[in-house]
């Protein structure tokens, strides 16, 4: 299939018509193609990442989730006509189980984490940051391979606010969960690809 237009005339459903294997994000009208997939050094981080959330949030009523899957800014889902602006975070954690779909996230999750990489830096820090601010997410980590560091934005009145810089040799608090911090050697330790 051909690449669609740039403009907010892309629906969802039409996405979906695309099929399984093109994978798109639609910021503010604007299509961004996820292609090529990610490093194995993304993979990894995004791995450990995964094991760590998904440990902790075991019978808990929260849930974590990895990429690809398709996060829709809207608080219905009852005509995916109308959808016209989604995202695919790396990985997001969603507390309200009605957010959670068969094949989506409808609705702002409550933690997302973007893996950088140098064809989506820009898309990470500028146009995704201000989006997910926009939208509500409340917790929002920018991973940074290269460097192993993570940056952590907490919304406060409607802005986000940098709440730490994190090294590998840190251990991260998750803001969202009082008890729940993250040891970074874990996350950065098998990086070396």
């Amino acid at each position: 299939m051909a690449i669609p237009r740039n403009d907010s005339t892309l629906t969802y459903s039409e996405y979906l018509e695309l099929g399984d294997d093109i994978r798109y994000e639609v910021i503010d009208g604007q299509v961004y193609n996820m292609s090529p997939a990610p490093s194995t050094k993304h993979q990894a981080i995004q791995r450990e990442l995964l094991t760590e959330f998904n440990i902790y949030l075991r019978g808990k009523n929260c849930s974590v989730f990895g990429s690809p899957l398709d996060v829709c800014f809207t608080e219905e889902d009852n005509d995916i006509k109308k959808i016209k602006e989604w995202v695919e975070p790396d990985l997001v954690v969603v507390c309200d189980k009605d957010k959670i779909h068969e094949k989506r996230i409808v609705g702002v999750p409550d933690l997302v984490v973007e893996i950088l990489s140098k064809s989506t830096a820009k898309k990470d820090k500028l146009i995704k940051f201000n989006r997910y601010q926009k939208a509500g997410v409340k917790e929002y980590w920018i991973v940074d391979p290269l460097h192993e560091t993570i940056d952590v934005y907490l919304l406060q009145n409607g802005a986000y606010k940098h709440a730490g810089i994190y090294f590998k040799e840190d251990h991260i608090p998750v803001n969202l969960f009082e008890d729940f911090s993250i040891d970074l050697m874990n996350i950065f330790r098998d990086t070396d690809y």
